[in-house]
Order: structure tokens, then sequence, then C-alpha cells
């Protein structure tokens, strides 16, 4: 059974990772997290890829109303959506100590949405500042890179390694690990066609985006998901980004199939690091409604920030 760091019990929050070898730590690992918190009478959400759920299932044989299964596979294809689902169940328990197993990045994952997931890790210490909860995420430190394990570092302030609980040399402020993930946007092959647009002009930038999606794989429910999100970014330049935008899209192709890229650019920045991944609150007059929906439809996003302005990478994949 685990032995969680001892801030686990004093209501803090706490957030560690935990490296694994194989099969029969992972098991006993997150195994034994997941019954120590039952123990406890603790709400569980375990939220892992799609093998190692099964695996979990049989293992620990518990009841199906005692733990929240996800798919992780499913839930963090876009790392944007993890957070949200994250708060949801700890809100859904309010007043109690949430536990919950978030493995976001698994062996097979591409750069960028490692990039990604590693900037959610982060952003989750400022996202569950002060609040009842405890966050595990499993590391295969035998079928993941180096740089990723060496990030997984820097992103938790606690670290379950060889049994031990340790407190992480390594770590480093959320805001640090973001600007680090900001690896530059590799351009398209060959020539992308630009659309210049600007107050007024949201029906033709919807108009281009749907003809332009007809020539594409994707199915017409997902084309209508596109042209959805392409309307929020370019809405969301036309309030917050100088009014004015420019909208490029192009096809391209991943480990999952054919997909298509849109990619919106304004002169807007990102005040908030967690707008968009974290569901925004109905009492608020912008809320971040925008970015959130963006992040709901697409498949990934990418945000990328300078002082020109803001580019948002909406990815969405046709298997």
């Amino acid at each position: 059974m685990i032995n969680l760091p001892a801030s686990t019990t004093s209501g803090a929050f706490v957030h560690p990772a935990l490296f694994y070898e194989g099969q029969a730590e992972y098991l006993a690992g997150v195994g034994g997290f997941v019954r120590t918190a039952l123990a406890a009478d603790e709400p569980v959400l375990v939220a892992v890829p799609g093998a190692r759920l099964d695996a979990l299932r049989e293992s620990l044989d518990v009841g199906a109303a005692e733990v929240t299964w996800t798919d992780m596979t499913r839930l963090g294809r876009n790392p944007g959506r993890i957070l949200a689902a994250l708060q949801d169940f700890a809100d859904r328990h309010a007043g109690r100590s949430a536990r919950i197993v978030g493995e976001p990045i698994w062996p097979g994952r591409s750069r960028a949405e490692v990039l990604e997931a590693t900037r959610h890790e982060a952003l989750i210490n400022t996202a569950f500042a002060g609040r009842r909860a405890t966050i595990l995420c499993p590391y295969d430190v035998q079928g993941l890179p180096a740089a990723v394990v060496s990030d997984a570092r820097r992103t938790h302030p606690t670290l379950i390694e060889k049994g031990e609980d340790l407190l992480s040399p390594d770590y480093a402020d959320a805001s640090a690990v973001c600007a680090d993930c900001d690896h530059p946007l590799p351009e398209p092959d060959g020539a992308v066609p630009r659309l210049e647009y600007a107050h007024g002009q949201l029906g033709e930038v919807r108009a281009y985006a749907e003809a332009w999606a007809r020539g594409t794989a994707l199915s017409a429910a997902r084309r209508g998901d596109l042209v959805l999100a392409v309307s929020e970014a370019a809405a969301n330049s036309l309030s917050h980004g100088d009014g004015k935008g420019t909208l490029r899209l192009w096809s391209a192709w991943n480990s999952a199939g054919s997909g298509v890229v849109a990619e919106i650019r304004d002169g807007g920045h990102l005040a908030d690091p967690l707008a968009g991944r974290r569901r925004p609150s109905l009492a608020s007059p912008h809320g971040g409604r925008g970015l959130w929906m963006i992040h709901q439809l697409c498949d990934m996003v990418e945000i990328r920030a300078s002082a020109d302005g803001l580019t948002l990478r909406l990815h969405m994949t046709a298997p």
C-alpha cells in the first residue's frame, strides 16, 4: 500500500508524481492510493489510459459506485480539457477531501500533446491551491523519454520513487514551466492562404471556414464543430485582439489519421493562464467561455503568446 506524503492528511493540496517501472509497480502504487482513499471513505476519481484502467479495475475489484473511472485517452485527448474535469469532480464533493489519479502523459503521445499535458500538470498547482485534494500522477519511467520524466520533477512538489516519498528539488513555478512549453509552432508544408478579418466580418470567417472544411475528411458533425471553434476564436479576436485577426486553415496528418488545423492570430494577450482550461463562471461578464468551448470542441489546442499578440492552433482529426 502506498505511503502518501504527510501533508496529504493535513487538508492541504498535494500533487505527487508516482514514478513506476512495469505493471506490478503501477498496480501496487496506484492501487494502494485508491485503497487508502476508500478506507478513509474519500471520493475517488481514476483517470488513466484505457489499458491501465482495465488492469486497475481487475486488481482492485471494488464496487462500481465506489470509484469514478475515466479513460484518459478520451478525456485527455486534448490536454486542455483535463483540468475542468478534475475540478468538476472535486466540486461535486465539496467539503470532502477528493482523491484523484490522473495520468495525462503516456508512451505514444505526440510532442505537441506532451507539451500541452506538461502545461496542464504545472497549472494544476495553481488551480487547486488551497483545496482539500490529492492528485496522484503516474509516470512510466521505462516507456517515456527522460525529458518527460525530468519535467514531471518540475511540475510536482512531491515525488514517489522506489517506494519513497520525497520533496522534489526541481519543483518550479507554473509560470516558468509554461514559458518553457512555449516552443515555436512549426509552419505547415507549403503555402497556406490567409484570411484577414475585422469588425463586421465574423460571418465571412464562418463562411470561409465552412466552405474550406467541405473539402476535408471531417464528418459533417465535425465540420460543424470546426466552424464553431473558429467562429469563437475569431470573435475573441474582435473583442480582445485589437478588433482584427487572421485565419489560416490546412490539412495535416498524425498518428490517428488525417486531420485539419485552424490557426487564428491577433493582437490580444492571455492574462489568465487558466482561461479555457477551467469551466467558466456564469457570473463573470466574460469568463473565458469562448476559449473553454474551443477546448471542448477540438482534439488539441495550442496557444502561444508573444509581444506581438496571441496565436491559437486548433486541431481536429478524422480517423
